[in-house]
């Protein structure tokens, strides 16, 4: 069942790949975009009943991951006409229609030693009628901001028809020093830049870390050894192995396969790099690619069949998309400029990557077949895209120009809208998107 029909129209149009204008029909709730502009929805969330601070914390984040979409505006308490005195309490739906909130999020806390329950409601004001059943969720005090991401991932959902994303984490390279002797460890946080935790130290380079697609395991290049060798580690005890240590090989840009038994990587041996794959447990590898040119950044489709991968057999790097068993690849981007990283994303449609084409550098996507290309984002230097769990956002590194430039983390989502820093403690970059927490 489709909740919130007209608005989850409108927003479907607002994040695909074509522009122009378009309304939602028929209902209370409307969304004009003109342009590619969408104006947000105007929502309300009274502070959550329960009267701790931890029920303010949870309203407020739960309000600061819909405004941070972009396409959700909060009204201010200042303007609230009526309360919400408790969770029970009949909804003055026409106070809230005299402020134009088309969204009213109601909900309460409550604790009972180091357990926390929360509990909410969403309603459709100009309707005047509840959108679905409540739900609840439980946890413990520091867990807090797991359980404000679901009620808002819940919100989300039932608002846009899209799948949630707020209940993620991210995986990214910490930078620190100067830029001619720059230290890079490895590092975590919730999607939103919160909860920062390192999980190596400054003793070894390491670059692009990749989560399983249990999100238990984080695979990476290190430089311990002097050598790129690909490590994986156990994201909940950080024990790390390596994956292959084959003598007189580099080994870098690793990926799992999508039922997380395979690992697709980059293997260079005499100065040419092919992909290969390798079984997790067997430890058995397999060449996919036997050509002089250079074969990295290899990423799978969602269902396991297909490799997407950058190449400069044509001269140029370019994105190739062949068999997950190996063969003959087809090219697929056909447009000026350089092609690298290419991700395939979670929902199949389309592939994401970096461009660069007149001095720029570009975050764009295209289908599948090398179709519709779209660029979201042009600077100095955008790399390295991943996607939400959901396929609708996507986080990259941005450098600045001169001799200081600093790498941090962005945000867009597919159509160029709502491009935003991702707050990191330092520079960062290499970002890596989990799955949704279980």
């Amino acid at each position: 069942m489709t909740l919130f029909r007209p608005l989850a129209t409108a927003l479907a149009i607002a994040l695909s790949l074509t522009g122009g204008a378009a309304m939602a029909q028929n209902g209370p709730l409307r969304i004009e975009i003109t342009e590619g502009v969408i104006e947000p929805l105007p929502f309300a969330v009274p502070a959550f009943s329960g009267g701790s601070k931890v029920a303010n914390d949870i309203t407020r984040l739960v309000a600061a991951d819909l405004s941070g979409t972009g396409l959700f505006r909060e009204i201010p308490s200042s303007a609230y006409i009526s309360q919400v005195s408790s969770f029970d309490a009949p909804v003055a739906f026409n106070d809230w229609k005299a402020i134009n909130a088309q969204a009213l999020i109601t909900g309460a806390v409550t604790t009972s030693g180091n357990q926390v329950t929360v509990k909410f409601r969403l309603f459709d004001v100009f309707a005047g009628q509840p959108l679905g059943d409540g739900l609840q969720f439980t946890g413990t005090a520091d867990t807090w901001r797991r359980m404000a991401h679901k009620v808002a991932d819940a919100v989300y959902s039932r608002i846009t028809g899209e799948g949630p994303y707020f209940d993620s984490r991210v995986a990214f390279v910490a930078e620190s020093g100067s830029k001619a002797a720059r230290q890079k460890r490895l590092a975590i946080m919730d999607y939103d830049g919160a909860n920062v935790q390192y999980l190596t130290d400054a003793s070894a380079l390491v670059l692009a870390p990749r989560f399983s697609p249990q999100g238990n395991q984080i695979l990476f290049t290190s430089y311990a050894s002097g050598f790129p060798r690909i490590n994986v580690m156990n994201a909940a005890n950080l024990q790390t192995r390596s994956l292959d240590q084959q003598p007189g090989t580099m080994t870098f840009a690793p990926r799992f396969s999508p039922n997380g038994r395979t690992v697709v990587f980059s293997l260079e041996q005499g100065g040419n790099s092919d992909l290969y794959t390798l079984d997790t447990q067997s430890g058995q590898r397999r060449q996919l690619t036997n050509s002089p040119s250079i074969e990295t950044g290899p990423s799978f489709s969602p269902d396991g069949s297909q490799i997407t991968f950058e190449s400069d057999r044509s001269g140029t790097s370019q994105i190739y998309v062949m068999s997950a068993n190996g063969g003959e690849a087809r090219r697929i981007s056909a447009g000026d400029g350089r092609y690298n990283t290419p991700v395939w994303s979670p929902r199949g449609d389309l592939i994401a990557f970096t461009k660069q084409s007149e001095g720029r550098f570009h975050i764009g996507v295209m289908r599948t077949d090398g179709s519709e290309e779209r660029l979201l984002t042009s600077s100095f230097l955008d790399e390295g895209p991943t996607w939400a769990p959901n396929g609708r956002v996507l986080m990259f590194t941005r450098e600045s120009a001169g001799a200081d430039g600093a790498a941090a983390l962005y945000s867009v989502d597919i159509s160029g809208r709502n491009l935003k820093r991702v707050p990191t403690p330092g520079a960062a970059s290499d970002p890596a998107w989990s799955p949704l927490l279980p």
